[in-house]
């Protein structure tokens, strides 16, 4: 590699990699020579190939496999799984497509916790209110998606239902019982995106590059606008992707004056 004289040479080495890539001298999948190897390839440090091995995984070019070694990463082309976020109401019971995703996760965590700077706007309630949390990893049975999955339970809110007692409740089985308890209930949705963190990268399998979608959902009574329940599904952007119907609403018509 011919050094340029004004240029970090982690940049130049990280630009050759990136140029063997797009070659197909190292396809998708491919296994990278040590930092040794790499190192005398260009005639470098192998600190300075730490550093150009660093800025292509920010980039989502490689992937590191620990206890394996450094892979070039499969182009993606958008996600490969689409969940779909509508409800269906029959008779007494509500149907989600995540669902069958419940079916497939591992057993929940519940515990006690407190709204804060987030979950309080989002159920309108002061900060630090009591609430149960029920947690779950949830997996894709078509696939190979993955989600984790937060059910939060505001206690003024359900203390009169099943749910202060029973709270390991899917979604569906959320909206029953507020149902049941005399609640019209409608939906309320927010996606954000982020950067995960350590332990939610792990959980969900996600590369280096992955943003993280975040979609809060809080279920509403129709007829007051309270918020009732709030979950927050978590899943990577890289590999599923959220859909939604929408439908035209007719305004309300207004008094004659």
């Amino acid at each position: 590699m011919a050094i340029i004289r004004n240029e970090a040479l982690h940049k130049q080495v990280a630009a050759a990699m990136r140029q063997s890539i797009a070659t197909g001298e190292w396809p998708p999948g491919t296994q990278l020579p040590t930092e040794t190897d790499l190192a005398n390839k260009y005639g470098v440090s192998r600190p300075t190939v730490r550093l150009a091995v660093a800025a292509l995984r920010s980039e989502g070019q490689l992937d590191v496999k620990q206890g394996r070694g450094t892979f070039v990463r499969t182009a993606v082309h958008g996600p490969t799984a689409s969940l779909d976020r509508t409800v269906t109401h029959r008779a007494d019971a509500y149907e989600t497509p995540i669902d069958a995703w419940f079916q497939q996760g591992e057993e929940p965590t519940v515990y006690r916790t407190r709204t804060d700077a987030i979950t309080a706007p989002l159920l309108e309630t002061d900060q630090d209110e009591l609430m149960i949390g029920c947690d779950r990893l949830l997996t894709d049975p078509a696939g190979d998606g993955r989600a984790l999955h937060r059910l939060l339970l505001p206690m003024e809110r359900i203390e009169a239902t099943q749910l202060a007692q029973q709270p390991a409740a899917t979604p569906a089985e959320a909206y029953a019982v507020l149902a049941a308890a005399g609640h019209d209930l409608t939906w309320r949705e927010r996606v954000s995106a982020r950067v995960p963190q350590p332990d939610e990268r792990e959980a969900l399998q996600l590369s280096e590059a992955a943003v993280l979608l975040v979609a809060h959902r809080i279920t509403h009574d129709q007829a007051t606008g309270l918020p009732l329940i709030l979950e927050e599904t978590r899943l990577g952007a890289e590999t599923t992707g959220l859909t939604y119907n929408i439908e035209a609403r007719k305004p309300k018509r207004t008094a004659a004056v």
